[in-house]
């Protein structure tokens, strides 16, 4: 089988490999983006643009079309510790969207220099020159490649992380998220704590005719896990119905700064492949366009050196997530959380509906 050569191939076209794509310089590289997304199931995400991402847009004066847009647009999320049973509600400026249509905006910025193929990579290897890969397009032939760089944006379950940086563990979890008809309830953003099920969080989220609920848990028994929570919330005035669709997907809590690996020798990886994700709220889009850009102007500049110029520019992000390991303590240690709840620090008060002006 011939090898179809290239300068750089990028394995993941969400955020990360999008932007890259879109930064590199074409003149300098022929590029091949490998997008597998239409390939499998979609990505439980909660879909919310936290204000870390929106700023990454921002530098960029990229404005967010009204299509990738999903109502309603909440200004509050309601916390839920089922531990202690305290409830509050903090003000909250994230922007409601479908994040499907959110990555397929996304990736139309990418200039036609760019080559995108619909396709899975199988394995990727270190070769004379660079690396060979083994890719399936969508009409399921195989095709292999080669490439002097080779960047990894696939995400938690990182084919390339695996493939070439074995040695670099990380805590993860399975993430699992339903979606349900909405019906007629009162639209609401939900983050929950229950220490019984999961030492991270789960969340509840309206969009438009849809209700989806999720959480993060431990790989065993996740799936127990997770319908037992949900078990609970039936208290809380939460009603589940029929499920509609399930999605589920491994998800990355960095611990500290050995949790990080941008890669070596011309394989290079981005945000949650690297471990770029926040540890308390497990958001990663900012990340993932952050490092994006600072590889494409590491490799734009001096090739030679990208990785060098690429961590240079990266640590205040690496130091800002490590940091948040303090602030996952807080949140997610059921003493802390319910002193700091007990408190309503930060919190905000609801009139309910039908008893004001």
């Amino acid at each position: 089988m011939p090898e179809l050569n290239y300068d750089i191939i990028i394995i993941g076209a969400g955020p990360a490999g999008a932007t890259l794509a879109r930064l590199l310089d074409s003149n300098s590289y022929r590029v091949l983006l490998l997008d597998g997304q239409p390939l499998r199931k979609a990505k439980p995400c909660g879909g919310l643009l936290a204000p870390d991402a929106q700023k990454a847009l921002a530098c960029f004066e990229l404005t967010l079309p009204k299509s990738v847009l999903v109502s309603p647009q909440i200004f509050a999320v309601k916390t839920i510790d089922l531990g202690s049973g305290r409830i509050r509600y903090y003000p909250r400026s994230y922007v409601n969207l479908d994040r499907e249509k959110f990555d397929r905006w996304f990736l139309g910025l990418v200039p036609d220099s760019v080559e995108i193929l619909s396709a899975n990579c199988l394995s990727v290897c270190r070769s004379a020159g660079g690396f060979s890969l083994k890719i399936r397009d969508a009409a399921g032939s195989e095709k292999a490649l080669h490439s002097t760089y080779v960047v990894g944006a696939d995400g938690a379950n990182s084919l390339l992380r695996r493939s070439l940086f074995p040695k670099q563990k990380m805590d993860a979890y399975v993430s699992i998220q339903q979606w349900f008809k909405a019906g007629d309830r009162n639209p609401f953003y939900s983050c929950i704590f229950d220490p019984e099920t999961s030492d991270s969080c789960s969340w509840s989220i309206h969009k438009d005719e849809y209700f989806i609920f999720g959480g993060a848990f431990a790989a065993h028994a996740c799936r127990e896990a997770f319908e037992r929570q949900k078990e609970k919330l039936r208290a809380y005035g939460f009603h589940f119905g029929e499920v509609l669709r399930t999605e589920a997907c491994q998800v990355l809590r960095p611990h500290g700064p050995g949790s990080f690996c941008l890669g070596a020798d011309n394989a290079f990886l981005l945000g949650e492949a690297a471990g770029l994700i926040s540890p308390s709220s497990l958001e990663g889009i900012s990340s993932a366009i952050l490092s994006a850009t600072w590889l494409s102007q590491a490799l734009n500049a001096d090739p030679e050196h990208a990785l060098a110029q690429y961590r240079h520019s990266s640590r205040g992000l690496r130091m800002k997530l490590w940091a948040k390991c303090a602030k996952r303590w807080f949140m997610y240690e059921p003493i802390p959380r319910s002193l700091i709840m007990a408190s309503g620090l930060s919190s905000i008060d609801v009139i309910p509906s039908g008893t004001g002006e």
